[in-house]
């Protein structure tokens, strides 16, 4: 694809990026230019008596490359080369780092006894899925990483929200690891992070740390006992929450897990926004439960509301200081009405 498109009939460049295509004095020019090559489309005229050919790449290396156009669901125009090494012309040459990094999740699944490769383009209906390295796991489950480092360009991280979106439609699990902390603080697929590295670094055997997309979820109840705040922004509401902490992993072992099945991404939800990480397949079936209610953790046993043994018990409470939790409330020791209530009283120092 291209977003510069030269009109042999017209003797003109198009701007695919500019609303009006970079010709301000020709009104709706991309109106009638799309609507004619869907004609031409319809009518399976060639591409070659389309008029429209590639007007950057391909026209600088003095190539005659012919192009079609095409209109996404959000807007995006694009202009779609007819000969897949035209394409290819307009790929960014792989950096060693990204090379380095393909190389290293290829050994590491092979050393964990899964069957992998790079470069792999998967049938989708009329079109193709390309994956970095795509990693076959356990029970048919296949992890397709992606990498993006320093050195991709700036359109590198075009699309990723689509393309994951379409990976997992079709049973790959998107895996995208990058050395940038602006990449890896995007929510839009499931990111994660090592340090920028060079090549010969990435490549030999030993320690290679994740320091970012991978999180280990705590559980608590939001009782008055509680180090977290309550997520709702109220005081305490009683209920069984989960707090997500940044946890170190190795990279080899991140593809060994994520093809075993034992590391999974998750979809952690907040009140503002959604966030995408990886957590054990453990954590991951707590927290399913956890928004499904269908378990809740226990109340601590023997707690006692604001009370402390220490602490002298005032004359005017009951003998034994009444027991709340969460969602519980000591029903023995709770008077069952105002005459119990003065009963248990204590009768002597008596007030007027």
């Amino acid at each position: 694809m291209a977003n510069i498109v030269w009109h042999t009939k017209f003797q003109i460049l198009l701007d695919l990026t500019m609303d009006d295509l970079d010709h301000p004095e020709l009104p709706d020019l991309w109106e009638t230019i799309y609507r004619t090559d869907r004609y031409y489309g319809q009518r399976r005229v060639p591409m070659h008596q389309r008029d429209l050919q590639c007007g950057g790449i391909c026209r600088d290396a003095g190539v005659e490359a012919w192009m079609h156009l095409r209109l996404r669901a959000n807007g995006r125009r694009e202009a779609v080369h007819e000969r897949r090494e035209d394409e290819a012309r307009h790929t960014v040459p792989m950096s060693d780092e990204h090379k380095a990094y393909q190389e290293r999740i290829l050994r590491a699944a092979e050393e964990g006894g899964f069957h992998s490769d790079s470069e792999v383009r998967t049938r989708v209906g009329r079109s193709w899925i390309q994956t970095d390295t795509l990693v076959e796991g356990a029970d048919g489950r296949r992890i397709g990483w992606e990498v993006q480092l320093s050195s991709a360009s700036s359109d590198g991280l075009r699309g990723v929200r689509a393309r994951a979106a379409k990976a997992a439609k079709n049973g790959i699990t998107p895996a995208w690891h990058t050395d940038r902390a602006d990449y890896a603080q995007r929510h839009d697929t499931h990111w994660t992070r090592s340090n920028s590295l060079p090549a010969y670094v990435i490549a030999k055997t030993g320690d290679l740390r994740v320091i970012s997309g991978f999180r280990k979820l705590d559980f608590w109840r939001c009782d008055v006992h509680a180090v977290h705040p309550c997520p709702h922004g109220v005081r305490r509401c009683g209920k069984a929450h989960a707090t997500p902490t940044p946890k170190d992993v190795l990279f080899d072992d991140l593809v060994r897990q994520t093809a075993a099945g034992t590391i999974v991404p998750i979809q952690f939800r907040t009140d503002t926004k959604p966030h995408r990480f990886w957590v054990t397949n453990a954590d991951q079936e707590r927290y399913n439960d956890l928004l499904d209610d269908a378990t809740q953790l226990p109340p601590s046993q023997g707690r006692q509301h604001r009370s402390s043994k220490s602490q002298p018990q005032p004359a005017y409470l009951p003998p034994r200081p009444l027991r709340y939790y969460a969602d519980t409330v000591d029903t023995v020791n709770r008077p069952r009405s105002c005459a119990a209530l003065a009963a248990a009283l204590p009768t002597h120092g008596a007030r007027h």
